[in-house]
């Protein structure tokens, strides 16, 4: 291969400038961390000499560098062949009716608010509403570094317990709603998906668009036949664009049923797949008659049920990486 060759390779090139950019960014990670720390110790030194007023901004920087601390030491033992990547969330309402609706936009919210928190970029792929409150469906693609390795640990039902405001009678009412996580794929990654096991329908887009999407079968689904397999996408301006983004879908979709199930062919998985599991909540968020959200698979539990709303769920998924790592806390 001459000197040039490596580089004529465009997806070697791509590859090779991504995990670049990945351990740059981990240095820089590091780098900050030191800096913050020198920081605190600076602080120290004055409050050792009288002054107190840093003490606040002492404790605070303190947790702040702890939780840091421990979310690089979790992103560096992320060793899955796709914790890297960035995450494809869908969120599906389930029972529950106006609640249920209500309850996945309310996730979509936390969920937003957490990868704006880290730095990551969130983009709407697909989005069902409900003309009289909420969401019935929605799919994010949430780019970042560890995005996957950290969202995963966020699939499975989530059960929501509240006053309902759309009862009259102020009675309490459990909802549900399914999360989805799985890795978005390079286009270098191979996957075998037959025509003859796809069904494609079109349909007309709903909600906002503009006279484009209302007046045009834009919208795309795709079923993926041997899995049952349902994607869908409906917010890009053409079908074709549409399709592309489902099918892109299809392939991250596949990909992480292969490693969940451990399989060495997608040939290999066979049966309906079910995407929203009922019976078995990964976790509970009750509003009412008490403040509490609580991980079943973890027993972590945090009171501040309004800071949890508002994306603060790293307590969640760092206890949920430690136990799936055997990290010892």
């Amino acid at each position: 291969m001459s000197e040039t060759g490596f580089w004529d390779n465009p997806q070697q090139a791509q590859e090779v400038l991504k995990k670049s950019k990945s351990y740059k960014d981990l240095i820089d990670t590091y780098a900050k961390l030191i800096s913050t720390h020198e920081e605190l110790d600076m602080m120290v030194a004055f409050i050792e000499e009288g002054d107190t007023t840093f003490e606040a901004d002492l404790v605070q920087g303190i947790n702040s560098l702890e939780s840091n601390i421990e979310e690089l030491k979790l992103s560096t033992l992320l060793k899955g062949e796709y914790d890297r990547n960035n995450s494809i969330l869908s969120i599906h309402a389930g029972t529950g009716g106006l609640d249920a609706q209500d309850w996945a936009k309310m996730l979509m919210r936390m969920y937003t608010r957490w990868a704006e928190k880290k730095g990551y970029k969130v983009k709407i792929l697909d989005l069902l509403q409900d003309p009289e409150a909420g969401i019935k469906s929605v799919t994010i693609l949430i780019e970042g570094i560890n995005a996957y390795g950290f969202l995963k640990s966020e699939k499975g039902v989530h059960r929501l317990v509240r006053v309902s405001p759309y009862d009259s009678s102020g009675k309490r009412h459990t909802s549900f709603a399914s999360v989805d996580v799985m890795p978005e794929i390079d286009e270098q990654v191979e996957i075998d998906i037959k025509t003859s096991d796809l069904k494609v329908d079109t349909f007309r887009a709903s909600g906002a668009g503009g006279q484009h999407v209302n007046k045009t079968d834009s919208a795309v689904r795709i079923t993926h036949l041997p899995t049952g397999i349902v994607v869908q996408c409906q917010n890009e301006r053409s079908q074709h664009s549409n399709r592309e983004t489902a099918m892109a879908l299809l392939k991250s979709k596949l990909v992480e049923v292969k490693e969940r199930e451990n399989k060495e062919l997608i040939e290999d998985i066979q049966g309906e797949y079910s995407q929203i599991a009922w019976g078995s909540q990964i976790r509970s968020y009750v509003f009412n008659p008490y403040n509490l959200v609580k991980d079943h698979r973890t027993n972590v539990d945090i009171g501040n049920t309004q800071a949890v709303m508002d994306g603060e769920i790293d307590g969640f998924i760092n206890e949920y990486l430690k136990q799936s790592l055997g990290v010892n806390t």
